[in-house]
């Protein structure tokens, strides 16, 4: 993707997360999920620098890591193969993720913002790579 799409990308999103969050009211329960998946070898090679640069600063060992700050979170990380870097990280409250690579050399990362949302990626095969954004009020 080219950097004018990919920001043009960027700036539709927010847009419409922010046109979302204003439209309903603050009673009404909601979330938005946006999912990334890298389109070529630059793409991939920065999403997963990305998330391994997360890794590092998190402390994170042997591949995985569940990060929650807040209550009623629930989170779960399966890794069957070798090389599997999986992130599921939990602000707020009310959250349920799960993050499942299957294969070997896989990469994504969960993170989920504000309250209740509801996420679970599984990953089968060999070198893929991805990253799930999730905001709920």
């Amino acid at each position: 993707m080219k950097r004018a799409t990919l920001k043009t990308t960027i700036a539709a999103l927010t847009i419409a997360t922010v046109a979302a969050m204003t439209a309903t009211p603050s009673i009404a329960g909601g979330s938005i999920s946006v999912s990334l998946t890298p389109q070529d070898a630059e793409q991939e090679k920065a999403m997963r620098a990305g998330l391994m640069i997360f890794g590092i600063v998190n402390g994170i060992k042997n591949g995985g890591h569940i990060g929650q700050n807040g209550n009623g979170n629930t989170a779960g990380l399966g890794q069957n193969g070798s090389g599997n870097l999986g992130i599921v990280h939990q602000e707020g409250d009310g959250h349920n993720g799960t993050v499942q690579q299957n294969g070997n050399n896989n990469a994504h990362g969960l993170f989920q913002f504000g309250e209740n949302t509801d996420g679970h990626v599984a990953q089968n095969g060999n070198g893929e790579t991805g990253a799930t954004f999730q905001f709920g009020w």
